[in-house]
């Protein structure tokens, strides 16, 4: 990674010089690296919802499925309870001591909360300790994914080139649906091939323990990387010019980027999760629907989402970030009540349909994210300050849509109300894509512009372009 840099006094009295060029390979590593943390996560999520009845069997043997499932689902529920709280652990020390060390140390307890999942003896075995055992690895879990997705993405926006930024932030989301689609095909396929006494008593550990092998191979990718030039860049200051930043300044001086970040968030999450979680449960509760087919659709549309995703990402470097977020909003707005009643008419078909317009839409959020949100904060407080207002919203908002959505439907008996649910999200999106700042091809704030080739940068300082932006 080649750098020409200047100290702050000297940029106030001398042309503007400082430009990042980018090594293509490190890069690319720094991609993977990221999104195989992500992919992780959501293997985990996966795995976790499509195996929720045969862990209620094994850790909640109450004789009752719906305290079981309730039971079950409770727990993986807790870990959104402490997404925040990592995230106000993991964002600071991100931006302390160095992005790369903090999402090696995230990498190392994901693995390790799903890993114990795979060891924790059954209720049969032990007792009340079991379910006691499986909150804990959840809350390990949860505490260490508020420091991923700010992190990850963080890692990826700062290591891009400006022109790219879009595209490869993207993979991030390719590796959330990569990690989702391959730990529920695990559990269909297990399903399939294991009697039912077979999953009961060993086959459920199979999907968790696969972790730590996922885990090692995520560490090793991420301890191999160098710190981001951004961050790089940061530790170069002088000590004094560089005050350490209190929490509280992370939320009080960047108010307006943490409300954006908070709209932006909340749509990309309650469609995310209206999408991908509850609509299963949707199809089988409300319209009868065979669990298995609706499982299934769910994946389609997943793998329909991975292909359109890096040609999204790319889109986004074109046209800019702010267009697309504003159409996927205008689309949720406009078609979330139309694609629902095709849903509603229960032909594998019409819901076929119905999901994959949704998910196209939300194609417009997840190819979009990883780039804009890191780009609302400046460099010295961009993993802290992300981590909170990501985690808040995620926690408040995501995690808690099927249980709203489940809620509004009891209370009304509109069974419509997904889409209601949907659209206003879509006005909350809408309103932060007003006020946000366009983002694509231009550096990140607080640092300096970032180029593919040694001849952009020469043509950067030549017009006077380089040098550390505003933070």
């Amino acid at each position: 990674m080649s750098s020409a840099t200047l100290s702050p006094t000297a940029a106030d009295s001398a042309p503007p010089a400082e430009v990042t060029v980018t090594d293509p390979a490190m890069v690319k590593r720094a991609v993977k690296a990221a999104a195989l943390g992500n992919a992780m996560e959501w293997f985990d999520f996966g795995v976790y919802s499509y195996i929720a009845v045969t862990l209620g069997k094994v850790f909640f043997p109450s004789g009752n499925a719906t305290v079981q499932l309730l039971s079950t689902f409770g727990a993986f529920a807790a870990a959104f309870l402490v997404r925040p709280l990592g995230g106000m652990v993991f964002g600071p020390l991100g931006d302390r001591i160095g992005r790369q060390k903090v999402l090696a140390f995230t990498m190392i307890m994901m693995a390790a909360g799903t890993f114990a999942i795979g060891l924790i003896p059954s209720h049969a075995s032990i007792g009340v300790g079991a379910p006691v055992l499986l909150l804990a690895a959840r809350l390990v879990q949860g505490f260490s994914t508020g420091g991923e997705y700010a992190g990850a993405s963080t890692f990826i926006a700062e290591y891009a080139p400006d022109k790219k930024r879009g595209f490869l932030g993207s993979w991030l989301e390719f590796g959330t649906l990569a990690g989702y689609i391959g730990g529920a095909g695990l559990v269909t396929l297990m399903t399939a091939l294991l009697s039912t006494d077979d999953l009961l008593s060993w086959g459920w550990r199979i999907p968790f323990l696969i972790a730590g092998p996922m885990g090692l191979i995520g560490l090793y990718l991420r301890m191999r990387l160098e710190e981001t030039p951004a961050f790089a860049a940061e530790l170069d200051k002088a000590e004094e010019s560089r005050p350490k930043v209190r929490l509280r300044e992370m939320v009080t001086g960047q108010w307006r980027a943490l409300l954006l970040c908070v709209g932006l968030v909340l749509v990309f999450n309650v469609t995310d999760y209206m999408l991908l979680s509850y609509m299963p449960s949707y199809l089988t509760g409300e319209l009868d629907y065979d669990s298995t087919h609706g499982l299934l659709v769910v994946l389609g549309v997943m793998a329909l989402m991975m292909v359109v995703q890096p040609f999204a990402g790319r889109l986004t470097d074109r046209v800019g970030r702010r267009p697309v977020i504003a159409f996927g909003c205008a689309g949720f707005l406009l078609l979330s009540v139309p694609a629902l009643l095709l849903i509603r008419q229960g032909s594998l078909f019409a819901i076929a349909l119905g999901m994959g317009a949704l998910g196209l839409l939300l194609v417009c959020f997840t190819a979009t994210m990883p780039s804009t949100l890191p780009a609302l904060f400046p460099t010295r407080v961009r993993y802290g300050s992300l981590s909170i207002g990501f985690n808040v919203s995620v926690s408040i908002f995501g995690g808690t849509t099927p249980l709203v959505v489940t809620a509004l439907i009891g209370a009304t008996g509109n069974v419509m109300m997904p889409a209601y649910y949907m659209m206003a999200a879509a006005v909350v999106g809408g309103v932060a894509v007003w006020f946000m700042t366009e983002s694509a091809r231009r550096p990140l704030p607080g640092s300096a512009p970032s180029v593919e080739t040694e001849q952009e940068a020469q043509a950067l300082r030549a017009a006077g372009q380089g040098g550390i932006t505003p933070a």
